[in-house]
């Protein structure tokens, strides 16, 4: 029986066929579970991870009194592929190491993890799939690849579609990584995830920082530099590639895909978030069947949609309750 606050455990997914055409050696899904299953195995949320996170990073919603309470649900956290947990760049088999790990589009990562969900669980209905940032790009994937047996879906700061104006920010991170090296990608993150009201109004003094260096310094750049660089390269390609309209047989046309979503969708865009704006929500919700869009208004940025702060992570967690009650 699966515990409530279950350790992180391993699947093994073998070589792992990607739809490069690749396949993925000796591939495993490391992921952590909270809940139990019930009888009929359709009491079950799955909430992917974002880009460098892990499931750890996923608790700030998860717990009592939540609407992602493991009394009530049981909870699938696996790791994207690439972040260091599972199989990545700076841990695959040899010959697949470093700078010679394969592409892993967000449609791979999801099959893997309905492996894991369907045949090694056993599971018969996803009540929510639900995901931050990239892993809001996971949960668009599970509505449209298994748009059947996904009854909701709650992509929180994300995009069924990477935008033009996010690949444009994506190949300057590309370009520092490579030239500059990872100290240099946590300042230039740092500009981007938290908006420029943040910075004005000086509110990591919230946090507990007395200086903006020293924000910036710990939570960006010393993140970065305790990552592997290839790790974040190949989470970077993911990103940058992702598009639920290259699911057959969609030919590309992620509009296509969106609108064969059954799911009862709540899109949450940050109000200020300079990677996943509201208006390219916007564009991707008109496409729903079943969507709705709810924006957090907020002046953390992208990271509102990330446990950036208490009230953010308030309304999101209402509007999951909300989705959740919603029969």
């Amino acid at each position: 029986m699966i515990g409530e606050t279950d350790a992180a455990r391993t699947f093994d997914l073998g070589d792992f066929p990607l739809r490069s055409g690749a396949v993925l050696r000796a591939a495993t899904l490391v992921y952590a579970t909270h809940g139990t299953p019930n009888d009929a195995r359709d009491n079950v949320i799955v909430f992917p991870t974002a880009y460098g996170g892990t499931h750890d990073d996923n608790v700030y919603l998860i717990g009592a009194g939540k609407a992602l309470d493991p009394e009530r649900y049981f909870i699938v956290c696996p790791n994207l592929f690439g972040a260091g947990l599972s199989t990545s760049p700076s841990n695959a088999a040899a010959g697949q190491a470093g700078a010679d790990f394969p592409y892993v589009s967000i449609a791979d990562n999801v099959a893997a993890q309905m492996r894991l969900v369907f045949e090694h669980f056993g599971v018969t209905k996803v009540q929510l799939a639900v995901g931050f940032s990239m892993g809001a790009q996971q949960a668009y994937q599970w509505a449209v690849s298994a748009p059947e047996r996904v009854e909701r879906c709650a992509p929180i700061c994300g995009s069924a579609r990477t935008a033009e104006h996010n690949i444009v920010f994506l190949d300057g991170i590309e370009a520092t990584l490579l030239g500059a090296g990872k100290a240099a990608v946590g300042r230039v993150w740092a500009g981007w995830g938290l908006s420029q009201t943040f910075y004005r109004e000086e509110r990591w003094r919230e946090l507990g920082f007395t200086t903006r260096e020293a924000f910036v310094a710990e939570r960006y750049v010393a993140s970065f530099e305790a990552s592997d660089a290839h790790d974040l390269h190949a989470m970077l390609k993911t990103w940058r590639g992702a598009n639920v309209g290259d699911t057959a047989p969609f030919g590309g046309d992620a509009g296509a895909a969106l609108a064969s979503i059954r799911a009862r969708t709540i899109v949450m865009p940050a109000r200020t978030d300079l990677y996943f704006p509201p208006e390219d929500s916007v564009r991707e919700v008109a496409h729903l069947r079943r969507g709705e869009l709810c924006v957090i208004e907020s002046i953390y940025g992208h990271a509102a949609g990330g446990g950036g702060n208490d009230a953010d992570t308030a309304f999101i967690d209402a509007q999951l309750e909300r989705i959740l009650a919603d029969r």
